[in-house]
């Protein structure tokens, strides 16, 4: 008697999530968002689908039914990072801004759809500026950091806290040797010829060390993904 094997599908990890994330245009050089460079933390078997989007906060990914795309080809067994806040605090912008509650309903959204597909749901607090204030990095991030973490708590899911481990990241580097991870570009360059002072996107260098400190979050969750995890 013969059997046959099935192979399991691959796990997709999907990133949704605002310009901190995304995949840069080559125009925009060096700008790189932490999602381009996680794949490599990751073995064979997990394919990381980058969905983040420059712009976009919880309210707009939905609204440009970006989300519902995700939920097309979202399958059992499958990761969703979900990392938000930079846009949802522009409440100056109807079109992207959201209150804390609306914040929170939009995560507990993304959470419960994620999981009625049988797919596992991990918050990330929004990532730092580069926001020093004589010498000391200053969050620029209110509220909407905690009701993540919060959120996490309540829905008893893993949280992985972007928002400490990249202050604690900037913070060590100091406050003029960590420009070398964020977008600054000095006068000249094919993409910038008069230069830039992007204190909110990274760069190739702070990407890689973004998305470093995102493999070791999600190490810490003890999710099924540790086991797809290369040691680096």
């Amino acid at each position: 008697m013969s059997f046959t094997i099935l192979k399991q599908d691959k796990i997709t990890l999907y990133i949704i999530g605002d310009s901190t994330a995304a995949k840069k245009a080559k125009d925009k050089f060096p700008e790189t968002g932490w999602g381009m460079e996680l794949q490599p933390f990751f073995d064979a078997e997990v394919s990381v689908d980058n969905r983040a989007m420059n712009g976009r906060s919880t309210k707009s990914f939905l609204n440009e039914k970006r989300w519902e795309s995700v939920l097309t080809t979202l399958k059992e067994g499958d990761f969703v990072l979900i990392e938000f806040g930079h846009n949802d605090e522009k409440i100056e912008k109807p079109s992207v801004g959201t209150s804390l509650e609306e914040f929170k309903a939009n995560l507990i959204r993304y959470v419960q759809e994620t999981q009625a597909k049988k797919a596992h749901p991990i918050l990330l607090t929004p990532i730092v500026r580069r926001n020093f204030k004589n010498g000391v990095l200053i969050d620029t991030h209110k509220g909407y950091p905690d009701i993540v973490r919060k959120l996490a708590d309540s829905l008893h899911i893993p949280v992985i806290d972007m928002q400490r481990k990249t202050e604690k990241f900037v913070t060590d580097l100091g406050e003029e040797p960590s420009k070398k991870i964020f977008n600054h570009v000095d006068s000249g360059h094919v993409n910038y010829p008069n230069g830039l002072k992007d204190d909110t996107h990274l760069n190739v260098e702070g990407a890689k060390a973004f998305a470093g400190l995102v493999a070791l979050g999600i190490k810490e969750t003890k999710t099924g993904l540790v086991n797809h995890l290369l040691k680096k």
